[in-house]
């Protein structure tokens, strides 16, 4: 499994931090009364939307990431999570999307999903 660049910063800024809890249960809209809700699976798939601050140098180091290690994407990746510690294996969502924060750094959004265990 290809691990994230030790010299790509190890978490995601807090601003701009999101993660979506999976979606694992079905529900049933009834003519009357409540809906039944049921479990659907048991392996949810937890989204991530993450923004790094990198230097020049490191958006170089990202976009190689990204393109040679990942397959433009396609394949996964180990990382920690931000918020507990643990390791996850994630995978790109969508295309990484850079945004200049001034002349020496720039943000770069990730939309990542973790594969179940």
């Amino acid at each position: 499994m290809t691990l994230w660049p030790v010299t790509l910063p190890a978490s995601p800024i807090l601003d701009g931090f999101v993660e979506n809890f999976p979606e694992t249960v079905i529900r049933t809209n009834m003519d009357q009364g409540p809906a039944k809700t049921r479990q659907r699976s048991t392996a949810g798939i937890r989204e991530f939307k993450m923004d790094f601050i990198l230097t020049k140098n490191q958006t170089a180091v990202f976009d190689s990431f990204v393109m040679n290690d990942l397959n433009g994407g396609a394949l996964p990746f180990d990382f920690t999570h931000p918020r507990t510690g643990e390791a996850l294996s994630l995978r790109l969502k969508s295309a990484p999307v850079y945004k200049a924060q001034n002349a020496k750094y720039f943000r770069v959004h990730v939309e990542a999903e973790a594969l179940p265990l």
